[in-house]
């Protein structure tokens, strides 16, 4: 099934051990709060599981949203740019 999962933490340390944790799911940045991508159950438990040891740490709020196909179906995309999230955190930072 695939998941949303969008997150408001304050630490910019922990907020990027949590997106690189993603990540390693296999989940995708589609915003930069906001990761999307294919989990099952099981991996979706063991991810929140594996992040919220991160979270304890900070004060912030992770939302883990399940989409079923018919939904995933109805999604509607609306954007007027291309833009790399990762490549614009890199001109921020440096």
């Amino acid at each position: 099934m695939y998941v949303l999962l969008i997150y408001d933490i304050t630490d910019d340390k922990i907020r990027n051990k949590i997106a690189e944790r993603l990540k390693d799911y296999g989940l995708k940045r589609v915003q930069y709060s906001a990761f999307w991508g294919k989990l099952n159950q099981n991996r979706r438990e063991e991810l929140m599981f594996r992040i919220q040891g991160l979270l304890s740490k900070t004060e912030g709020s992770i939302i883990l949203i399940p989409v079923c196909e018919r939904d995933r179906s109805q999604i509607i995309k609306l954007e007027n740019f291309d833009i790399d999230i990762e490549e614009s955190e890199k001109k921020v930072e440096g």
